[in-house]
């Protein structure tokens, strides 16, 4: 069990393809995506996983987070017991000072959303920002994987 502390950003271009150092696809479902707490399943390549993520505080920086690895099998199994509407995407990792940035890639129904995350260890942890780094939307709950999947990109005016 842990507390994330993360920052998220919108993307303003695809110079972050240039400098990632890995790139993975993910395909990921909710159990439960009620507003104070989430129960995500996860595979990403190989690695599959069962993540469960409290409500985040009012900044949105913070929020509970437990994650145990599980077997790609019981994944696929689980996907199928997920709400409707799984998210595809890819994720790709920059490193930029002592910071990893994961920069998500979304497809179908959320295709052309590009968003960016940072993990710190206090709320007010200074970092370097990429020239890709668009606007901050930390907190915005539209953002949330878990709100993609009911309300999907393709949909916002």
């Amino acid at each position: 069990m842990s507390l994330e502390i993360e920052r998220k950003f919108l993307v303003n271009n695809e110079d972050f393809k240039k400098e990632k150092y890995h790139q993975q696809k993910i395909k990921q479902g909710f159990l439960n995506s009620d507003k104070n707490r989430v129960v995500r399943i996860r595979i990403a390549d190989d690695l599959a996983f069962i993540t469960v993520k409290g409500k985040s505080n009012i900044a949105g920086t913070m929020r509970f987070e437990w994650e145990k690895e599980i077997s790609k099998n019981e994944a696929e199994n689980l996907l199928l017991l997920c709400e409707p509407a799984l998210i595809d995407k890819t994720r790709f990792l920059v490193k930029k000072g002592k910071h990893i940035f994961e920069i998500d890639e979304f497809y179908g129904e959320n295709q052309g959303l590009v968003v960016a995350e940072v993990e710190l260890t206090d709320e007010n942890e200074d970092f370097i920002k990429p020239t890709w780094l668009g606007k901050e939307v930390t907190g915005i709950l539209k953002y949330y994987n878990s709100n993609l999947s009911k309300h999907p990109f393709k949909n916002w005016k």
